[in-house]
């Protein structure tokens, strides 16, 4: 698992804020909820007990991941970006040649990916489709719902 984890430098800041959270805060407090559970006796029968211990294992686990994450990262600012046509970081305009709908997305890593917030993960089979294609290029996107066909009206790197 050596490879690089491309991610923008506003997902780089989410997932330390995260990690730091999980140490500062949500670690002790299942420490506390642990030793709480423990005096209210048999831990046999202690359904407060397994809960904190479930917590706390899905805890240390999203630590553990998130230091993986991190140590990886490969920090990409779109704003030094020169490019002509589309890569990662890239904030690009299409239009769907059917409906003549515009729609606009970023790319970016899995992680910072939410498609409300109009950011794709270079993942997914649309940011995979956009890769490499230059302004005014037609896109054919295989997606759930059939065949897409968009044109790229703009390219940003901001």
């Amino acid at each position: 698992m050596s490879q690089t984890i491309p991610m923008t430098r506003e997902g780089y800041q989410r997932l330390q804020e995260e990690l730091k959270r999980l140490i500062r805060v949500e670690r002790p407090k299942v420490v506390l909820d642990i030793a709480e559970a423990r005096g209210h006796g048999d831990l046999s029968e202690n359904a407060e007990y397994d809960a904190a211990k479930n917590r706390q294992g899905f805890i240390e686990g999203r630590i553990k991941e998130l230091n993986d994450k991190i140590a990886r990262a490969q920090v990409i600012n779109p704003a030094d970006l020169d490019a002509d046509k589309v890569v990662f970081g890239a904030t690009v305009t299409l239009v769907d040649v059917d409906t003549g709908t515009d729609v606009t997305y970023q790319i970016v890593g899995e992680d910072e990916a939410d498609i409300k917030d109009g950011k794709i993960s270079i993942s997914s089979p649309v940011g995979k489709a956009l890769i490499g294609h230059r302004l005014d290029d037609e896109v054919r996107i295989k997606v759930p719902s059939g065949l897409k066909i968009y044109e790229i009206i703009c390219i940003k790197y901001e």
